[in-house]
This record gives structure tokens, sequence and C-alpha cells, in this order.
């Protein structure tokens, strides 16, 4: 899992991405920062379940329905399944070791409102 330091690929809201294979981040601080680097290091598991492809598709999709759900899009972002469990865990340094496929499908159904 390389990790690539480039302020310009990342949009200006995000400190960091996780684009298959890399992870990406803004400052080199954050490469200290084992909890950022584990949330980004579960993205890279979900990315490698659903083919990589398969991850944006769904992610996109899954960002539209809670834009619409939400009408927030900073709720609508916290409420992807994905981030659900990159958040939940990221402080679970050991949860790639034990971390089940498809785990993010608990986090499907967003907590009520």
């Amino acid at each position: 899992m390389p990790i690539l330091v480039n302020k310009y690929i990342i949009g200006r809201r995000f400190v960091g991405i996780a684009l298959w294979p890399f992870i990406v981040v803004k400052d080199d601080k954050l490469l200290a920062d084992s909890h950022f680097i584990n949330h980004e290091r579960i993205h890279l598991r979900q990315q490698l379940e659903l083919f990589i492809v398969f991850f944006y598709l769904w992610y996109l999709i899954e960002f539209l329905v809670r834009v619409y759900q939400y009408k927030d899009l900073h709720r609508a972002y916290q409420n992807i399944s994905f981030e659900r469990e990159a958040y939940h865990r990221e402080y679970e340094l050991d949860y790639l070791e034990r971390r089940k496929m498809w785990s993010f499908w608990r986090y499907l159904k967003p907590p009520p409102a």
C-alpha cells in the first residue's frame, strides 16, 4: 500500500483518499496518523472486494441516494456505508486482520435520524 503525498490530487475539503492501490494524502504529517491511515486501508480492502471499479460506482450511486435522502452533502457523505464502516473501525488498528468480507453491508442502513 504505497502512500503518496500530493496536495493537488485531492479536493479542497479532503485531506486524504484511497485510490487503489495508493493512499494519497495532502500533508506528510498525516503519515504518522495511524487511525487516518487505517481508515484509508479499510477503503482499500472495500475496493478490492468490489473489484475496484464497482466500489467507485457503488460509492457514487450511494452518495447520490444519500444526497436525495438527506438533502445535505456532508450528511450524505457521512452515511455512505463504506464511510460508516471506516469511521466506526478506524481506531481498531487490528480490524483488517479479523474483518470479514463484505462487512460494509452491515452499515448500509443508516442510523435513525
